[in-house]
């Protein structure tokens, strides 16, 4: 494979000047400073900046960035985990936010076509109008856009019912390296003709093409819905109340928990709801019609009840869901109440080992005295592992860092994965091979060659 310039010549810079004018071209440093974030909280300093507000534009930036050899990195608001918008190896950072716009909803077909810049929050409530309904509802919706949604195939809360981004994707326009135009899937909710190129695009992190319109797939809007927090004496307790809820035939719509040190944090910065021995909670929402709620809580509190919960709380409908689900949200910044800085991990096993896998994931702290903070989607197996430290110390640094890759291998070790949302980006990249072989990695590269022959789409990130 050639390779790729180094930086960018002056000919370079006043190709994309014309290209993006006005503010669509950004070279300032302190400008370009945020554009080479996100908020696994590593950076670089991109080579330049570009702001898109056309398919055009893109088509052209495409043939030139791949003739001229000229990493591109893709990025909306920044808000992935695992760096996998920051130009680490080099580039111009393409901004697609500017593209924002709602092009249809159609509540016949229950599909919507969108812009990659439209941000999930604000989409999801234009749907609510319409009583139509969304479901992936990743922690960073009120900001993130459906663009890097799809692009991370990012989960949420929801996932253990309605799944993850992935399953609400029927089709994907995007501009491949050269400037060529493709358009995969379409507005049928069904589609079994040729290759699924869709599900290639979805969680490819920018390396295979850049959006410039999705069709999502819609469904008709719950009634309602209603929340139980349960506080327990352990997190084995909690867990067996978790197995209790389906096994008596529940499928919550969101299944959260949070263990002994999450529910300190959240103690240190607001009321909680919780007797002080608590050392695990539990949060399930379901939902439905208002008729069937209330008998629906009544189940799930029979369910938990024989895993003698501390107490039990109940909210019906949102007004009295909000203050429960509140709670949940302040997981993350609280943690940072046992340190100044964290690795933020998203391991993920099957849902049988999750008593297990954190309980191990404890274990790997205590062992290296570092705080592990756990909490995530019960219902999936998908747990987020807070490792807190204080970089400016080498030695708990160091630790630190044996302690995440003594998680990883506990989580492969159970039949689990890296990363159940976040992606790989940088922060994971290293550690790929230890979950994908060779094989396995030489036709996922033979697969980014199709799409981006010359390697211009955010280059070092994925597999590789």
């Amino acid at each position: 494979m050639p390779e790729l310039v180094p930086s960018l010549t002056p000919a370079h810079l006043k190709f994309l000047e014309n290209l993006f004018p006005g503010e669509g071209f950004v070279i300032d440093p302190v400008q370009m400073a945020v554009y080479g974030a996100d908020s696994s909280r590593k950076s670089a300093m991109p080579w330049a900046v570009c702001r898109a507000r056309t398919e055009e534009q893109l088509v052209e930036l495409m043939k030139w960035a791949n003739a001229e050899r000229v990493p591109i990195v893709p990025r909306l608001r920044g808000t992935g985990m695992s760096g996998g918008a920051v130009p680490a190896f080099g580039g111009v950072v393409l901004s697609t936010l500017w593209m924002n716009k709602v092009l249809d909803i159609d509540a016949d077909d229950f599909c919507a076509e969108v812009q990659p810049g439209v941000v999930t929050a604000e989409f999801q409530a234009l749907l609510q109008k319409q009583k139509l309904f969304y479901p992936p509802d990743p922690a960073s919706l009120k900001i993130s856009t459906l663009g890097g949604n799809v692009s991370t195939c990012a989960g949420g809360m929801r996932a253990v019912k309605y799944g993850v981004t992935r399953d609400y994707v029927l089709g994907v326009r995007a501009v491949l390296p050269g400037g060529k135009i493709i358009n995969t899937g379409g507005r049928t909710h069904k589609n079994v003709v040729g290759l699924d190129l869709t599900r290639l695009f979805v969680g490819s992190c920018g390396t295979l093409g850049l959006f410039t319109k999705l069709t999502l797939k819609l469904l008709p809007l719950p009634e309602s819905s209603a929340t139980v927090l349960a506080a327990f004496t352990s997190l084995h307790a909690a867990l067996t109340g978790a197995r209790g809820v389906f096994k008596a035939g529940i499928l919550p719509t969101a299944m959260e928990f949070l263990d002994a040190k999450a529910c300190w944090g959240i103690s240190q910065i607001k009321d909680v709801p919780w007797p002080g021995e608590t050392q695990a909670v539990l949060v399930l929402k379901v939902d439905g019609s208002r008729a069937a709620l209330a008998e629906e809580l009544n189940r799930l509190e029979a369910a938990l009840t024989p895993a003698g919960p501390l107490a039990l709380l109940k909210g019906l409908g949102p007004k009295e869901e909000e203050p429960l689900w509140e709670l949940r949200r302040l997981v993350s910044p609280a943690s940072f109440h046992l340190g100044p800085d964290k690795f933020g991990e998203d391991v993920a096993v099957p849902r049988g080992k999750t008593v297990e896998a954190v309980e191990g994931f404890q274990a790997i702290g205590r062992e290296l005295g570092v705080h592990v903070v756990c909490y995530g989607h019960l219902g999936d197996g998908n747990t987020h592992v807070n490792i807190v430290h204080d970089a400016s110390d080498p030695d708990n640094l160091a630790r630190a860092r044996k302690c995440k890759e003594a998680v990883f291998k506990h989580a492969l070790s159970l039949g689990g994965t890296l990363s159940g949302e976040h992606g790989t980006g940088i922060t994971k990249g290293p550690y790929v091979g230890w979950q994908l072989g060779e094989e396995e990695r030489r036709i996922m590269a033979g697969i980014k060659d199709v799409f981006d022959p010359v390697g211009i789409l955010n280059p070092g990130k994925g597999w590789s």
